[in-house]
C-alpha cells in the first residue's frame, strides 16, 4: 500500500486556535464543566463496575489489540479480501482517498435515486468528512437519527464527545432546543414538553418516525468490517440504527479502512470490549450485521465506501499506527482530567480527548497551531492507556508527537529549552558551570517555594518550580570523601571520565 497524504482539515475547523486558547474559553463555561463532570463520572463508574466482572479482561484487551494489529500489518491484503467478499454478496464497493471523493460518491448515489433527504446512523467517519454539510450544499437534507446527534444537529452545535456528542448539554437545554427547533424541520415537540428524560426521548422518537418511514436512502458507518465474510457490523443503544439499516431501499456505508477485522472469530473479543468500555453495558442493546443484498430482506442496493483520508499516512508510522486500533469507545475521554474540564470543542476536531490528541496530528499533520498543540493537551497521567480496551499506548504517542512538533520548530520556547539543555549536557565543563549556578541559586533561595518566574508564566501559573538543590551529588561526594576512595586513591569523575591526574573535577569543571 502506498503512503497516502495527510488529511485536509475540514472547513469547520480551519483556523481553530491552539488548544490552550480554546481550552481557556471552555474552562470559563461553568455549566458545561458541571455537565461534563456529571456525565463522565457516571459513565466511568458504570464501566469500572462491568469491567470488574470479567476476570480475563486483560486477556481480552490483548486479544483485541492483536486482532487489530494483524489487520493493520497486512491491511492491503485484508482490504482486498473484504472487497471481494462484499462484491460476492452483492454490494458495490467504492474507494475514496479523501473527504471530497467520499462525499462526491454519496451525493452521486443519492441523486441517482432522485431523493432530497437521507436518514443517518451515528457515524464518526461521516462527521470526519463533513458529509452533512456536503449533502446540504447539494440540496439534500441529512437527518441524524441518534438522539445525541439529533440534539447537536437541531442545536446547530458541534459534537463534543465521540460516543455522547451532546454530553455538554443538560436536560433543560435539550428541552429548549427541541421546543425551538423541531417544528422547523418536521413534527414539532409537544407544547407541554418538560425536561423529563422519558418525555424528551418520546419527543425525539415521534419526530424521527416519519423520517424513518419515508426515507429511500440511508447512510451509515460501521464499527467493524469482517474481511472473511464481507459482514459490516454496527453496535448501538437506541434502535435507530436498525431502522436505518433495514427500512430504506438503498444503504450507503462509509467505512474507514482501519475498521477491517480478518475473521469472524476476531469479532468476539470486540463485542465484549466495546460495550463495556463505551456505555458501561455488558452487551449493547442492538447489534446489526449485514452482508450485501438479500432479496426481499432489507435494502436492495448496498454501497460500501472504503475511506482512507489520511489513514495510510498514519499506518506508515510503525509506532503511531497503533492509534488506528481505536474502536471509538471513548473510554479514554471519560477518564481524562483534561477532557473532563475542557470538553471536546477545544480539540478542533470530531475526535476529541486523548485519542484525538494523538489521532488528529497524525491524520492532518502538525502544520497548524491546533495540531501542534494537541500532543500537549495531556498531563501524561496514563489513565487513558489503562482504560483503552485495545491497549493503545497514548502517553507514548503523545511524547513522540511532542518530539515531532519540537523538531519542526513548533512550541518555540520548548524547542529553545531543549536545544539549550542539549548544549549544556553535551559538555562536562558546561554542565559543571550550570550545576554551580543552580546550587548557588539553591543556597540563596533556601527553603522558599518558587511560584513564578519571569518568562515562564504559562508554566508556573499552574505549578511550582522545583527548588534548585543546594548541593549536587558531585559536590556532596567531594565534601564527604575529599575526592578519594576508601584506599585513599584519587577517583575518576563521577561520570566515569578520569581527570587529568585521576582526580574528581570540581563543581566549576576544574580538576581537583
Amino acid at each position: 500500500m502506498s503512503i497516502g497524504p495527510v488529511q485536509e482539515t475540514s472547513a469547520t475547523f480551519v483556523g481553530m486556535p491552539a488548544f490552550p486558547e480554546a481550552a481557556r474559553e471552555a474552562l470559563a463555561n461553568t455549566q458545561q464543566r458541571t455537565n461534563l463532570r456529571n456525565a463522565t463520572h457516571t459513565i466511568r463508574a458504570k464501566r469500572a463496575s462491568v469491567v470488574a466482572e470479567v476476570p480475563e479482561w486483560e486477556a481480552l484487551r490483548v486479544a483485541g489489540a492483536q486482532s487489530k494489529d494483524e489487520a493493520l500489518h497486512h491491511l492491503g491484503d485484508y482490504l482486498e479480501h473484504l472487497e471481494a467478499s462484499l462484491v460476492a454478496n452483492g454490494a458495490v464497493v467504492h474507494w475514496a482517498r479523501d473527504a471530497d471523493e467520499a462525499n462526491r460518491i454519496v451525493i452521486d448515489i443519492a441523486r441517482s435515486k432522485e431523493v432530497d433527504e437521507v436518514v443517518k446512523v451515528k457515524s464518526m467517519a461521516t462527521q470526519e468528512i463533513e458529509l452533512n454539510e456536503a449533502l446540504e450544499a447539494a440540496g439534500i437534507n441529512a437527518w441524524e437519527t441518534d438522539l445525541a446527534e439529533l440534539i447537536v444537529q437541531l442545536g446547530h452545535d458541534r459534537p463534543s464527545h465521540i460516543l455522547v456528542p451532546a454530553i455538554h448539554r443538560n436536560r433543560t437545554e435539550i428541552r429548549d432546543i427541541f421546543i425551538r427547533e423541531m417544528g422547523k424541520v418536521g413534527r414539532p415537540a409537544p407544547d407541554d414538553l418538560t425536561d423529563d428524560p422519558a418525555g424528551l426521548a418520546e419527543a425525539a422518537r415521534v419526530h424521527l418516525r416519519e423520517k424513518f418511514l419515508r426515507a429511500k436512502v440511508a447512510v451509515s458507518g460501521a464499527n467493524f468490517a469482517i474481511a472473511d465474510t464481507g459482514t459490516l457490523v454496527v453496535v448501538e443503544s437506541e434502535g435507530n440504527g436498525r431502522m436505518c439499516l433495514t427500512l430504506p431501499e438503498t444503504l450507503i456505508s462509509v467505512v474507514g479502512i482501519e475498521k477491517v477485522l480478518p475473521t469472524w472469530e476476531d469479532l468476539g473479543p470486540m463485542l465484549q470490549l466495546l460495550p463495556r468500555s463505551s456505555t458501561g453495558e455488558r452487551m449493547n442493546p442492538y447489534t446489526t450485521m449485514w452482508s450485501g443484498v438479500h432479496e426481499g430482506d432489507g435494502p436492495q442496493e448496498v454501497h460500501v465506501i472504503l475511506l482512507d483520508n489520511g489513514r495510510s499516512h498514519v499506518l506508515a508510522d510503525s509506532v503511531g499506527r497503533q492509534a488506528l486500533r481505536c474502536i471509538r469507545c471513548s473510554a479514554c475521554l471519560n477518564v481524562c482530567p483534561v477532557y473532563e474540564r475542557t470538553g471536546g470543542h477545544a480539540y478542533g476536531s470530531v475526535y476529541p480527548g486523548p485519542i484525538g490528541a494523538i489521532l488528529n496530528p497524525q491524520l492532518r499533520g502538525t502544520a497548524s497551531e491546533i495540531d501542534q498543540s494537541l500532543p500537549y493537551a495531556s498531563s501524561l497521567c496514563g489513565a487513558c492507556f489503562d482504560a483503552c480496551p485495545v491497549r493503545i499506548n497514548i502517553p507514548e504517542l503523545l511524547v513522540q508527537l511532542r518530539g515531532t512538533v519540537a523538531q519542526q520548530g513548533g512550541h518555540r520556547a520548548e524547542s529553545a529549552a531543549m536545544k539549550a539543555a542539549a548544549w549544556v549536557l553535551s559538555d562536562p565543563k558546561r554542565l559543571a558551570v550550570a550545576q554551580k549556578g543552580a546550587t548557588t541559586a539553591g543556597r540563596l533561595i533556601g527553603g522558599r517555594t518558587i511560584r513564578s518566574v519571569p518568562g515562564l508564566g504559562a508554566w508556573t501559573d499552574a505549578r511550582d518550580l522545583p527548588t534548585p538543590p543546594k548541593e549536587t551529588f558531585r559536590q556532596w561526594w567531594v565534601r564527604e570523601h575529599d575526592g578519594r576512595d576508601g584506599d585513599g586513591q584519587a577517583r575518576g569523575r563521577a561520570d566515569g571520565i578520569p581527570g587529568s591526574e585521576g582526580g574528581l573535577p570540581d563543581s566549576d569543571g576544574d580538576e581537583r
